[in-house]
């Protein structure tokens, strides 16, 4: 075997443990790494904790060392392991990795810029498929597309809302005025965003009997707002097809999501198991 066949076999090898879930190694690479973010999550806590952190220092300073060390030698393999770094190295999981990587050796020189890796917990997002997720990533996916289609009809109303709260913030200033704790317009719009979201602050309320009624009918009227986006992106998924998938990332363009003995990838066209 030449040595570029080498090459690419330990690279295909080490490709398949990181950024697949299909195999055995792949399972136990994840169950490591999602030891390690839960670890890190749990030391960051607990040296903000001042009385432990003042016991334990020692403990937790050399604690977050080793996994820092860890995830830097797991980021340089995930761009050793495609054939195109660049494609992991500004994609979202990698920017995520990265973020979750840096901030212990920023400590050097920001002070307390450690406690940023409490960002590693955006890294579970990439381990859920150790849980034996993989069957309903097909659903999730399916759920993706269905908000993706609904972009337009969901920013429209939301143009709604907020102009539907402009409207009512103007017509309690009004009603109620500044005594009543509608000092201006905006701060009335501000009454109606937290009233038509049925949060209630209890900051601003109102005083007479047409601003009560008004409010009233306000937050009768958020309870069926509320419902709108859910039956819109509903909808949506009723039309998109729930085609079975895996968890196999293309080692030229790292997307996953694959069809079930897909050969090739859906989106570069390249093969999937060289």
């Amino acid at each position: 075997m030449s040595s570029s066949k080498k090459n690419l076999s330990w690279k295909h090898q080490l490709h398949e443990i990181i950024y697949e879930a299909d195999t055995k190694k792949g399972k136990i690479f994840d169950v490591i790494l999602f030891t390690a973010i839960i670890t890190s999550i749990l030391l960051v806590m607990l040296e903000s904790i001042e009385s432990f952190d003042t016991k334990y220092h020692a403990f937790l300073d050399i604690g977050e060392w080793v996994i820092t060390i860890l995830f830097t030698i797991e980021y340089i393999m995930r761009i050793i392991a495609i054939k195109k770094p660049l494609k992991y190295i500004f994609s979202f999981y990698g920017i995520i990795d990265l973020l979750a990587t840096l901030p212990k050796y920023l400590s050097f020189i920001f002070v307390g810029s450690h406690h940023l890796v409490a960002l590693r917990a955006l890294r579970l997002l990439r381990v859920f498929r150790i849980l034996k997720l993989a069957r309903y990533i097909g659903a999730s996916n399916k759920l993706l597309v269905a908000i993706r289609a609904s972009r337009a009809k969901i920013a429209v109303f939301m143009f709604f809302v907020i102009i539907l709260c402009i409207i009512l913030g103007t017509v309690m200033y009004m009603v109620e005025g500044a005594e009543n704790g509608f000092t201006s317009i905006p701060r009335s719009v501000y009454w109606a965003i937290v009233t038509l979201t049925t949060v209630g602050f209890g900051d601003i309320y109102p005083h007479t009997p047409l601003g009560q009624l008004i409010a009233s009918i306000i937050m009768i009227l958020g309870y069926g707002i509320i419902a709108i986006p859910t039956g819109i992106v509903s909808s949506e998924m009723t039309r998109t097809n729930n085609l079975p998938t895996n968890t196999q990332a293309c080692p030229n363009c790292l997307k996953d999501s694959h069809k079930e003995n897909a050969i090739y990838c859906y989106h570069c066209g390249s093969t999937l198991n060289e």
